[in-house]
């Protein structure tokens, strides 16, 4: 117990006693709380806290060891420990990052740029300590902020670790962790900042209560025009209307797009085409996979920031979706190629996690089984027939799985927020003050919206992906040359083998 708190049970106990040795005590007027003191006075929920803190661990879990285990059997024998190092140093190197500016670009207001990227002023984490706090999507529920923190830092984690698997076998591990660098702070912080950054309901219900106890016609304008100002206080993309639960846009769109142009500017892996190149372990693999499914639901449900209905919702559509995807891959592939694949079907799994990944905390669970049954026939045609038409290098899929996962899940997110598909409809902070309510809801306009932010995000980071790689082959060169692919990257690059017989 803080010494604050112990100071208001010793007064509070002192009060009840004079109240039981003299009751006529208790009709003195008591003096006035300060009312923005008492406002400010949130105090974080131990089980949203717990919670919370258990998602950052399971969101963790899915870079390592999931997404490492998950790729790295994946590529041949030769090429399995350079997997591993490059996804778990790209996890340590985005931790430090984040803690150091990566953070306060993309969570506090960025003055004239607000609209694009965050400010400095929590660089380094200044000003925040143990006391400090941050909000969720409910008015007066708030968490730890070093809690809130280590979530998003996960995120940070794991999306420039996805693209590796795109050109997977063939990058230099220098010319990696330099265009990793570039990315995460001129591409994902500024994206998670117009996303995901807004002023929080607490914020929008005090301006519009204000609104709405104004006394006299000026009172209200200066009110109103405060309102404005909050509600204008948030990310390009969020201002959109556009919806994204839990990383559509910021983490798979993004990264999948990244990974698909550096796939086509390194080039195809020498013998791709012509040579045997499949996965040296699919044990491994499907023990990745688990991981990631069962860390996703960090990633989901833990996007909703407490322990409450919504945190269930994203939960159950999680699962309802993962299931489907996965059957859909399998049985369609079984049908086309005449066997079923244990490949196929955790390839499945993964299409539907990422496609239901921004409409978990919105749609309802048949909708999310809907989109998990298209997702998977839809990521396993181009996954199968458009790479291949194309001739494009995508070792692991990447692109086929998370960017075309996540542009169909961005999208239909439009759609299955509808109230009248089982949807959750569009939060209202502002029209009855201090409480969510559901706002106006058009499924052209909204669809419009996850359509605006799809294309942004294709543009931003593929434009700025390309514009990063060919900065870093000038600088260090982005591939490794034919006769280190030849032997693999384990010992040419990191002197070690992931086995030794």
């Amino acid at each position: 117990m803080t010494s604050r708190l112990r100071l208001a049970a010793l007064l509070g106990a002192g009060a009840a006693l004079c109240l039981i040795v003299d009751p006529s005590l208790a009709q003195t007027p008591a003096p006035q709380a300060a009312p923005a003191a008492a406002a400010a006075a949130h105090v974080a929920n131990k089980g949203d806290t717990a919670w919370m803190l258990v998602s950052s661990l399971l969101v963790l879990m899915m870079s390592v060891p999931g997404l490492a285990l998950f790729y790295g059997g994946l590529v041949r024998t030769k090429n399995m420990l350079s997997i591993l190092t490059q996804v778990f140093t790209i996890v340590c190197l985005a931790g430090v990052l984040w803690l150091v500016y990566g953070y306060s670009l993309s969570f506090t207001n960025g003055g004239g740029l607000n609209a694009y990227v965050g400010g400095l002023s929590k660089a380094f984490l200044m000003g925040v300590n143990a006391e400090s706090v941050a909000a969720t999507f409910s008015n007066g529920v708030v968490i730890p902020e070093y809690v809130y923190i280590c979530f998003q830092m996960t995120f940070a984690m794991i999306t420039p670790a996805l693209i590796v698997g795109a050109f997977a076998e063939r990058m230099k591990f220098s010319a990696l962790i330099l265009f990793v660098v570039l990315w995460l702070t001129i591409i994902y912080f500024p994206m998670a900042h117009m996303v995901w950054y807004w002023a929080g309901p607490d914020a929008l219900g005090d301006a519009a209560r204000a609104v709405a106890t104004a006394a006299d016609g000026a009172a209200k304008t200066a009110a109103q025009a405060k309102l404005d100002e909050v509600t204008a206080d948030a990310g390009m993309l969020f201002s959109w209307g556009a919806l994204d639960f839990a990383g559509g846009t910021v983490v798979h769109i993004n990264a999948g797009i990244a990974g698909l142009v550096g796939a086509i500017l390194i080039g195809k892996r020498v013998g791709y085409g012509r040579d045997l190149l499949a996965p040296h372990s699919l044990t491994m693999t499907m023990i990745g996979a688990a991981l990631l499914w069962v860390g996703w639901f960090g990633f989901n449900a833990g996007s909703n920031l407490e322990a409450n209905g919504t945190t269930g919702l994203a939960m159950i559509n999680t699962f309802a979706a993962t299931c489907a995807a996965a059957l859909s891959w399998l049985f369609i592939e079984w049908g086309g190629k005449g066997k079923p694949s244990l490949l196929g079907l955790v390839s499945g799994a993964i299409a539907g996690l990422v496609a239901v990944t921004p409409a978990s905390g919105f749609a309802g669970p048949m909708g999310s089984l809907m989109l998990g049954l298209v997702s998977g026939a839809v990521c396993y045609v181009f996954c199968s027939g458009v790479k291949n038409a194309l001739g494009y290098d995508d070792s692991l899929d990447v692109f086929g799985i998370h960017c075309v996962g996540g542009i169909l899940g961005a999208i239909a997110t439009g759609i299955l927020v509808s109230p009248s598909l089982g949807g959750t409809g569009i939060a209202d902070y502002v029209a009855n003050p201090g409480s969510l309510s559901q706002g106006a809801y058009s499924m052209g306009t909204q669809v419009w919206a996850q359509m605006k932010a799809v294309i942004f995000t294709l543009l931003w980071s593929g434009i700025g992906s390309a514009i990063l790689f060919k900065l870093v082959d000038v600088m260090v060169g982005l591939r490794v040359t034919t006769e280190e692919e030849r032997e693999g990257l384990d010992v040419t690059d990191h002197g070690e083998r992931a086995y030794n017989y």
